[in-house]
């Protein structure tokens, strides 16, 4: 398929501050349950990263050069309020009004995410993250002031990265959680917590900024039941409603999924979901569907206890699939289902849709003359491109833009350098920091003629 991609598509690149910035302990910024990780075998500290505080415009040049135009990049928000829920600070607000300008002055299209995961430590351990409703109120807090001091020029706007993972096991370690039993009931409150901030700062925007956007953002779980048996079907079926159309039905305005909210009763959490927050969550309508998406999952029933709740379903039944192949992570590489998710989301919610993480994981090293040679780089996001353009052309979706992930090298979400998603190369290894030269890899030039014809060239 050849055709161009509609005018004023989306090209672009997602990262997220602790992964790219470094500059950890710089211009008052305050500290994030990342500083105090220590480095491991294959994980780096978090301490430079990728140096983005000091080199962000060599990085803007080559996105720029690529014919980029978006860019969608975190708040820290320990670097603008180094307490979490005290005082500003004016040289971090004002190191985001430069970074902002920067894009602008290029064609790049701002868009913020604020918050990736990295919880101001302060509040962490006062509160144990988002398990109290204080951190809600203080994000709230926060989103309002960045609103205000960027909303004049940035249209783009997210709350929270991949905001589903509130909703797995693995929120504890995301959410600013220190301590505890890490029960059923805790993950109800920072699941819940978190969406109702995203409420506010929903409202909070369409209020104050009218035509400015809001997304909700999910990393997609698209989960294949491993057989055609019932419980197979019934147990994907249900982990979908779970972790993926929970969240849809309340960013399209319709709240929480009435399966959800059964549970919720059953083990009385009702408590968790107050009259006024349910009523506020009711009026709330999302501009646009974004989602994360890098590979599919399959389900197998018979390795889930009957008593398992549905969040966890992956925990005891992720199961190979036979029909796809996988990266080195074991990550199953699965363009239709891209073109799925993609298809459903127009189908089911009439919003515009936006993939804002896309990207290929691979351990590479350069050896200081020659590009690196990434023509499996090049094959995912050409099937990915194509699954996206079959949704676009043949199945009628709207689609805003397409954004990869770390397309210039970035620390993996696990500190580990190795781990590499860029077209260009990021020269510095897990504890050697060498020269962090930006060097481009064979992928470059494919993407920048993919980029510079709206998709007709892949």
């Amino acid at each position: 398929m050849t055709q161009k991609l509609p005018e004023g598509f989306l090209w672009g690149n997602s990262v997220s501050s602790m992964q790219t910035e470094g500059a950890w302990d710089e211009e008052g910024k305050g500290m994030s349950v990342y500083d105090i990780r220590e480095a491991s075998e294959f994980a780096s500290d978090w301490k430079v990263a990728t140096d983005s505080y000091h080199r962000y415009e060599e990085d803007f040049d080559l996105m720029q050069d690529l014919g980029m135009n978006c860019y969608r990049f975190q708040i820290a928000w320990s670097r603008v309020c180094p307490e979490g829920d005290g005082e500003f600070n004016p040289q971090g607000i004002a190191f985001y009004e430069r970074f902002i300008d920067g894009l602008l002055a290029r064609g790049i299209e701002p868009m913020i995410c604020l918050y990736h995961f990295d919880m101001p430590l302060a509040l962490a351990r006062k509160y144990n993250g988002f398990t109290d409703r204080k951190v809600m109120e203080a994000f709230v807090r926060y989103g309002r002031k960045m609103i205000d001091c960027f909303g004049d020029r940035v249209t783009y706007w997210l709350t929270f990265n991949e905001q589903n993972i509130y909703h797995m096991p693995e929120a504890f370690k995301v959410a600013g959680y220190l301590s505890g039993e890490k029960t059923l009931r805790e993950l109800y409150q920072i699941q819940h917590h978190v969406m109702m901030a995203h409420c506010h700062l929903t409202h909070y925007l369409h209020e104050n900024y009218p035509g400015k956007l809001m997304g909700g953002m999910l990393a997609h779980q698209l989960v294949y039941p491993a057989t055609c048996k019932p419980r197979d079907v019934f147990c994907a079926q249900q982990y979908d409603e779970f972790l993926n159309q929970n969240l849809l039905r309340a960013f399209a305005g319709q709240g929480y999924s009435p399966a959800v909210m059964a549970v919720a009763a059953r083990e009385g959490f009702q408590d968790i979901f107050r009259e006024e927050d349910l009523a506020r969550l009711d009026q709330m309508k999302n501009d646009f569907m974004a989602f994360s998406y890098y590979a599919s999952k399959t389900l197998d029933s018979d390795a889930i206890p009957h008593d398992a709740p549905v969040n966890d379903y992956l925990l005891y039944g992720d199961k190979p699939n036979p029909y796809l192949k996988a990266t080195e992570w074991n990550w199953q590489i699965d363009p239709l289902g891209f073109r799925t998710i993609i298809t459903r989301y127009y189908n089911d919610w009439r919003l515009p849709v936006f993939p804002i993480e896309n990207g290929i994981g691979v351990i590479e090293s350069w050896d200081g003359v020659n590009p690196v040679e990434d023509s499996y780089r090049i094959a995912y996001h050409r099937d990915h491109i194509q699954a996206m353009k079959e949704a676009i052309f043949s199945d009628g979706a709207q689609v805003l833009g397409y954004l990869g992930w770390g397309l210039i090298d970035i620390l993996s979400s696990q500190g580990d350098m190795r781990k590499r998603y860029g077209v260009v190369y990021v020269n510095r290894e897990n504890h050697d920091l060498k020269d962090l030269k930006r060097v481009p890899k064979k992928s470059y030039a494919w993407l920048k003629q993919a980029i510079r014809s709206n998709g007709e060239a892949l």
